[in-house]
């Protein structure tokens, strides 16, 4: 039986860790050719290692997305490599400090900014020309809840995504009919290590947040990169759009 992804080349940004590294990882277990991209080079380097100990077959190009240039640069080597760019998880992005807007810090507003919408803007831009070269492709965002719902304190951080689900429905309808799909996945609170290191620091304030989430706990790198495998592969291709939360239930309430 043919994997979802087999011999379909793409992209996972910011794939050093979290669920950029799931995504990487997932994404090869199911036949991609996975073009791992990351600031960090040494963290992008371990993800292409533990794909290829798994059989897998991926390559590591560095790239900060805020940079328009190092984006085009990503794409092109992508495509000069492999031929083809069948699909991309775009999910690079940051945190932003807790404050009410007024007292938000503005050089905190245009960095994340920079990264998390810019940023998308940058792969967008250049990942579907490429696509529609080669008859066209399937594009995930990684968004948040916090582009679903407003967060007190958190202005910055949810603006930002509330511009990538935005986006992801806009460029969604300008290039359905040239054959590229773009949904975005919006990911509750998941256990990375970050998050898994404030909840064995924070035990009572994890445990009370778990408690309020309709499945009772907090979701993985690993069930975010599984999402996101499925939006891109053909199971999915009737979809796009989509601003698909992945939360255990938390925005259904």
């Amino acid at each position: 039986m043919n994997r979802l992804m087999e011999n379909k080349v793409g992209i996972v940004t910011a794939a050093g860790n979290g669920i950029g590294r799931a995504s990487a990882l997932a994404f090869a277990e199911e036949g991609a050719k996975v073009v791992v991209s990351d600031i960090s080079e040494e963290a992008g380097k371990e993800t292409v290692q533990l794909i290829i100990e798994k059989g897998g077959e991926a390559t590591f190009i560095p790239c900060n997305v805020a940079d328009e240039e190092d984006v085009k640069n990503l794409v092109q080597q992508t495509v000069e490599r492999y031929g083809q760019l069948d699909w991309a998880h775009n999910n690079a992005g940051i945190g932003a400090p807790t404050a009410p807007v007024t007292e938000t810090d503005t050089a905190h507003w245009k960095r994340a900014m920079g990264v998390n919408l810019d940023g998308m803007y940058f792969c967008l831009k250049h990942e579907i020309p490429a696509m529609i070269e080669t008859g066209g492709g399937a594009i995930v965002n990684t968004a948040s809840t916090g582009g679903l719902a407003g967060t007190p304190g958190l202005a910055t951080y949810t603006s930002s995504k509330w511009g990538v689900n935005g986006l992801t429905k806009t460029v969604a309808l300008e290039f359905g009919k040239k054959g590229v799909r773009v949904n975005s996945i919006c990911p509750g609170m998941t256990k990375t290590k970050s998050v898994a290191s404030w909840s064995n620091e924070a035990v009572e304030q994890a445990a009370a947040y778990e408690a309020n989430i309709p499945m009772g706990r907090m979701g993985t790198p690993e069930e975010q990169a599984n999402a996101a495998v499925w939006l891109c592969s053909d199971k999915a291709s009737y979809i796009t759009g989509v601003n698909l939360p992945v939360d255990g239930g938390e925005t259904a309430e």
